[in-house]
């Protein structure tokens, strides 16, 4: 039986955390949590309380892509600001105890809400102010000044969706394992509906949905969010438009979106009133080119679950099942996405 290339020796681990980590002692035990495709995390319990690790994963990666590096910075800047985030403590180099480069962050005591529908919640209330504190934590940050918190050159100004689109159809082919008519219409569509560059810039997080946060324990309110690997400067339209795909990916899918399911009853926005909401929470009027912003997103979800589902070929996946999944959920996105301009486009 071939050992997990995910697992962590901890007593080879614990001399350099409590040499890099302030405050930390005494560690117990490390459990490598189920979820989380992209950076394998887990949870370290020590004397001296419960951390979070996050590191790279094992084998050989795609380039660019895995930069946990990039995420312990962005959490450390935005510490200053309205958007919350757990507290980092510490970033290895790649010569590290266990052979790739990891952080330590404070583990954040809460809730994560893994169903969009909210049907754990005891009342359409408490569902509705979830969304809205999801909307006005994504408000906040795209107000960020990125200038002020030092991530002024965390990427590129301009052309962000020129810039993305190469980026991720090249990552795509460098996955492929077959051929998906859906996927080549719809990057051919993309190509040719770019979208002028309108000038707007801010930190794009790059997978803002429900389950990429911690809620508190006795209220519905962000108190951090998680996985911030694909954070850059880019176009905020980007951000809100990957979550408002949860509007359309069915509830009974690996993604559990809301599809399908009765909103209204449950109290939750519909995807007008939620992008609404956002744009007076940033006096925005109005947003021109949505389908764009739309299939874009499902685009890029699907590169990144083609991405996983090629590791988990190779043996180097998180989660080896689950990414399995991911590669038949390449075809649900695309063809959402060509039924989606089809319609619309």
């Amino acid at each position: 039986m071939n050992a997990d290339p995910n697992a962590i020796d901890l007593a080879a681990l614990a001399p350099h955390l409590e040499k890099n980590v302030p405050g930390f002692s005494d560690a117990r035990a490390i459990r490598k949590f189920d979820t989380g495709q992209s950076n394998p995390t887990y949870l370290v319990e020590a004397g001296s309380g419960r951390y979070v690790l996050r590191a790279k994963p094992p084998g050989q990666l795609l380039k660019s892509a895995h930069q946990v590096d990039r995420e312990f910075r962005v959490m450390k800047a935005l510490a200053s600001t309205d958007v919350p985030v757990p507290e980092v403590l510490y970033l290895s180099d790649e010569d590290s105890p266990i052979g790739r480069m990891f952080y330590v962050m404070g583990f954040v005591e809460g809730r994560i809400f893994w169903d969009p529908a909210l049907t754990d919640l005891s009342s359409n209330e408490e569902r509705a102010a979830v969304y809205a504190s999801m909307n006005r934590t994504l408000a906040a940050l795209h107000s960020v000044d990125v200038d002020r918190v030092g991530l002024g050159d965390f990427g590129k100004p301009g052309s962000y969706f020129q810039r993305q689109l190469g980026r991720w159809t090249s990552q795509y082919r460098a996955s492929e394992t077959r051929t998906v008519a859906d996927m080549d219409r719809l990057i051919a569509w993309l190509e040719e509906h770019l979208p002028e560059d309108d000038g707007m810039v801010s930190l794009v997080h790059g997978d803002y949905r429900l389950d990429n946060m911690i809620f508190a324990p006795d209220r519905p309110e962000v108190r951090a969010v998680l996985d911030w690997e694909l954070s850059t400067l880019g176009h905020p339209y980007a951000d809100l438009a990957y979550q408002c795909m949860q509007w359309r990916l069915p509830n009974s899918s690996a993604f559990r979106g809301l599809g399908g399911v009765d909103r209204a009853s449950l109290g939750l926005p519909s995807e007008e009133a939620y992008v609404e909401s956002y744009c007076q929470r940033r006096d925005i009027t109005s947003i021109a080119r949505w389908t764009f912003y739309l299939a874009f997103s499902f685009f890029r979800l699907a590169a990144i679950c083609q991405g996983v589902y090629k590791r988990s070929l190779d043996g180097n996946a998180s989660n080896p099942e689950k990414a399995k999944r991911y590669g038949e959920a390449v075809t649900l996105l695309a063809g959402l996405a060509v039924e989606e301009i089809g319609t619309n486009g």
